[in-house]
């Protein structure tokens, strides 16, 4: 465990920053920060990266991160500065908020994938971070639960379009109800297949 090495080296507070939502033509991208109290707590076992588990796991054990967590920030980056910033920009600064709105500051921080440029503290971005470090593991599980419960509400201001089932992402259900009423005001009209219909 990457934490592990960390924690002997005498850093006690590790961030793990991951997002959700990176894919989805609809919907907020949504990233969160942690830094747990015990990176080895036996309490933690059943965290694993959110693609893992299935969505009833995941608020079984979205619960259990926030009791073990010194702090957590969830950020959401809307469509709208999405299409004003793009994906991977926008990605980067709602990693560096979320980083920020944490009320204790890390001594390094783990990323799944991304280096977060312009930040004082060390980082490191972990390749499949998710799958190898607890801390962002944790992180993709509160930002993945945050979302779907995000979506979740949107589909009833939508019903339409099948948002709680979907979650926003490219399905058969998804591009045919886009075809049939059009796009909303939440969908991200920088990307291509919303580009083609939003006319």
């Amino acid at each position: 465990m990457i934490e592990e090495r960390l924690l002997k080296s005498g850093l006690s507070a590790i961030a793990g920053v991951d997002e959700a939502g990176r894919g989805a033509c609809a919907g907020p991208l949504v990233i969160a920060a942690l830094i747990l109290k015990d990176p080895e707590s036996s309490a933690l076992s059943k965290v694993r990266d959110s693609k893992e588990l299935t969505p009833k796991a995941r608020e079984e054990i979205f619960p259990v991160i926030l009791e073990n967590a010194r702090s957590q920030s969830i950020i959401e980056i809307s469509p709208a500065e999405i299409d004003s910033f793009g994906l991977h920009k926008s990605n980067i600064e709602g990693m560096r908020r979320a980083i920020s709105a944490l009320d204790i500051t890390p001594d390094y921080v783990l990323t799944d994938g991304y280096e977060i440029p312009g930040i004082a503290i060390p980082n490191l971005a972990v390749w499949k971070g998710d799958q190898v470090a607890l801390t962002i593991s944790a992180a993709s599980i509160l930002a993945k639960v945050h979302r779907d419960r995000l979506m979740a509400s949107l589909d009833k201001e939508y019903p339409e379009y099948g948002f709680a089932e979907h979650k926003g992402y490219v399905t058969s259900s998804h591009t045919a109800a886009l075809e049939r009423i059009g796009v909303s005001p939440v969908h991200r009209k920088s990307y291509a297949n919303i580009a083609k219909l939003d006319l």
